[in-house]
């Protein structure tokens, strides 16, 4: 539903008094150049996938939210050609393993394991029932499989509320259930020679309400997380044993040897991490590596979990205990990490080679935060004089990286300002490397990606005089001898960034597919990094310690500023719009310099962080801000909906009602606010969409309520110079 209330009728007597006029009507898109609804249709790879041979090639292809498995033979003669395994018209796969034999790919969907026998025929259901079974993962002799069951279809793992573990038999499909009822398992992994499997347990709380401004009707769920705690158990069955807990976020598991697992857990403050060894026939644990920050953590959900070599002598990790996020490893035995990159980088995506001897990651460098490459560390015994070498060139970013079995090639992720994510694969292994080959085309041959606008890095001061990074996008062609409108886009999760290009993520490759539609029409776009981003340091990304809400946000409201120095920018047609941590600035951006933004769009903002640490809750909240009962001041300053009745312009609001990641509770208490106070909103709402719109009607319709509401609010006005040429103004 979508209602209009108030403003409108203001705005446009004031522009009849004005004598200001709209402008004409944009005539179609031109050739090659974007449309609403061939931009849906860009797809997005994901889950790549070698087959034991090391020459076959599985992944799955995301368009507008419907998944679908393809295949490649990567040493094919001739052109290399994706072809499609599966031909699903609604719903995702995930969860992708071969065969031990490589015959066969298994993979989850709709909460039931399924096969396909490539170049055999459609693919089948290894089983089917009433429960949700997921995550599985496959024995080492591959006979077997481990899952969860437990849970709703659709739901992620992590918002269930039951989930034991169970191991089924491939050949016959006995079962054994290795959980009953002890809380929700997740993360299941076998130890080497299958004899055990080792998972993180906790209880979950089921709690639901109905707040009066929503009414009794509809009943709100959250679950509750008790402290989860590393176990493990024999495969065939037998006691459980719990190890000691994780107080500030769910510990992370890798298997140094069939006895032996690495655990790194996180204090209840959010200030150190520990990784230790726990010996599972002894019971003996022995820390390996500790690190305290003063102020907190700040690498969860941004940096890889520890990964121990395959043959179990060593451990890699990433640390920013020198202001950047840089490789090192650690001895299993013991002893002081060595530094394996230094500078001014952000290090991801580990990868160990099989035979222990190199490890391949992606890294940006300060001075192009936006550009990832991936490089190769050879370790030759001593990583104190471990060899680099790097393995991408160029713009746009390279993550992901995923060896073949053999370690003779690799496959992963590029994009760059003319090419959205897709599959290329690099040899590594040999004197005569050649150039990385293309695997995938994920932009319809008919998108002209020569028409893509490339972003600029800009820097503009904040309001206490730090130098916020940002990424300007100018249309082609631009006159600038005539005033533009513009548009902020700041990104959510406060932990993301932009990039030299396509967005890495599919979740916001959708954006910078929407934000190149707007260039094409004549917009203006700066997308900052404000306080709080990745991909400028530690300090950088902890600068929103116990200032949520704060400087982070000013500095994205600032990018307004920089903007007005732009003689070609329209002071008086600048909008502002975000997603999740995003639209929460938009909201506090409109509330605090009411005057500043013609108009706002708010993509599922969080209004009250009071709500948002009941549910979802978590490290991201209580390392950055404490806990409500910890520091009650900065809860309430920065809860904008304490504030909202300050905004004066329209704001259009935008929330589907799945969404767990920012619940869709909170965007019902701001639309019932701003009703009650009589102010301007749009609001639409998705029934059954999630955080991140995926599906491709809700996309469309997004969308083009997007565009109609910044052409309203933005070529139509005072200053309105806008003057339609071809498919820009």
């Amino acid at each position: 539903m979508a209602t209009r209330y108030l403003g409108n009728l203001a705005v446009v007597l004031s522009c009849l008094a004005a004598g200001c006029t709209r402008s004409a009507p944009l005539p179609a898109a031109a050739q090659g150049l974007l449309t609403i609804d061939n931009l849906i249709t860009i797809k997005h790879p994901s889950e790549a996938t070698w087959a034991p041979d090391g020459r076959r090639l599985a992944f799955v292809w995301d368009q507008a939210g419907v998944q679908n498995i393809w295949f490649i033979d990567t040493q094919a003669t001739g052109a290399i050609a994706p072809r499609s395994l599966t031909s699903y018209e609604t719903g995702t796969v995930e969860n992708l393993f071969w065969s031990k034999d490589g015959a066969g790919l298994f993979f989850v969907r709709d909460g039931d394991l399924w096969q396909v026998l490539p170049g055999e025929g459609q693919a089948h259901a290894v089983w089917t029932t009433k429960e949700v079974e997921g995550p599985v993962v496959s024995s080492p002799d591959g006979t077997r499989v481990a899952f969860v069951r437990g849970g709703q279809p659709g739901v992620p793992i992590w918002q269930r509320t039951d989930g034991d573990l169970w191991v089924r038999s491939l050949a016959d499909g006995r079962e054994v259930r290795l959980t009953k009822g002890e809380g929700l398992v997740t993360g299941p992994s076998w130890s080497p020679d299958g004899a055990r499997l080792a998972f993180t347990i906790g209880r979950v709380n089921l709690v639901s309400e109905a707040p009066d401004y929503s009414g009794s009707k509809i009943m709100y769920t959250r679950v509750d997380h008790q402290v989860s705690r590393p176990a493990f158990v024999a495969s065939g069955g037998g006691k459980v044993t719990l190890l000691a807990p994780s107080l500030g976020t769910d510990p992370a598991m890798a298997w140094l040897d069939q006895s032996r697992l690495l655990v790194q857990r996180l204090s209840a403050d959010n200030k150190t991490r520990e990784m230790a060894i726990e010996d599972l026939e002894t019971g003996q644990s022995r820390a390996l590596y500790r690190e305290t920050d003063a102020r907190f953590w700040s690498l969860p959900f941004v940096a890889p979990d520890p990964v121990p070599s395959p043959d179990g002598k060593w451990v890699a990790f990433v640390s920013d205990r020198d202001g950047w996020d840089n490789l090192y490893l650690v001895a299993a035995s013991g002893g002081e990490p060595v530094q394996v990159t230094k500078g001014r980088l952000e290090v991801r995506h580990l990868t160990w080679s099989p035979d222990s001897t190199r490890l391949v990651y992606s890294v940006s460098e300060n001075e192009q935060p936006g550009v990832r490459h991936l490089a190769m560390a050879t370790l030759g015994g001593d990583p104190a004089k471990a060899q680099i070498a790097t393995l991408t060139t160029g713009r746009g970013t390279n993550i992901v990286p995923a060896l073949a079995p053999d370690a003779q090639h690799l496959v992963y992720q590029h994009a760059d300002p003319q090419n959205s994510p897709d599959l290329y694969l690099i040899k590594v292994g040999g004197e005569d490397k050649g150039a990385p080959v293309r695997l995938t085309e994920s932009i319809p041959a008919g998108i002209d990606r020569n028409a893509f606008i490339e972003p600029q890095l800009v820097k503009y001061p904040a309001p206490d005089g730090q130098q916020v990074p940002a990424y300007l996008f100018l249309p082609k062609g631009l006159d600038k001898t005539r005033k533009h409108p513009a548009i902020i886009w700041i990104h959510g999760d406060g932990i993301n960034q932009n990039y030299d290009g396509w967005h890495v993520e599919r979740n916001y490759s959708t954006y910078y597919a929407f934000h190149q539609y707007l260039n094409q029409r004549g917009y203006v776009v700066l997308a900052p990094d404000y306080r709080g981003s990745i991909g400028y340091g530690r300090d950088w990304r902890q600068g929103v310690y116990l200032d949520v809400g704060g400087k982070d946000a000013q500095d994205a409201s600032a990018g307004a500023d920089y903007l007005k120095t732009l003689g070609y920018v329209d002071t008086e047609r600048i909008g502002v719009w975000g997603l999740s941590y995003g639209g929460y600035f938009t909201l506090l951006a409109m509330a605090d310099r009411p005057t500043t933004f013609r108009c706002g769009v708010d993509v599922a903002g969080p209004v009250d962080y009071r709500m948002w640490y009941q549910d979802p809750g978590g490290v991201w909240v209580v390392g950055r801000m404490q806990t409500p009962s910890e520091n009650p001041t900065l809860y309430q300053q920065s809860a904008v909906i304490e504030r909202i009745g300050k905004i004066s312009r329209p704001l259009l609001i935008l929330g589907g009602t799945a969404d767990v990641n920012v619940p869709y509770i909170e965007t019902v208490r701001l639309v019932d606010a701003m009703l009650k106070n009589g102010q301007d909103i749009e609001f639409m709402m998705y029934p059954g969409e999630f955080h991140y719109f995926t599906r491709a009607h809700v996309l469309r319709d997004a969308w083009k309520r997007v565009e109609k509401f910044f052409d309203l609010h933005l070529r139509a006005g005072a200053g309105d110079q806008t003057e339609a040429t071809g498919h820009r103004p």
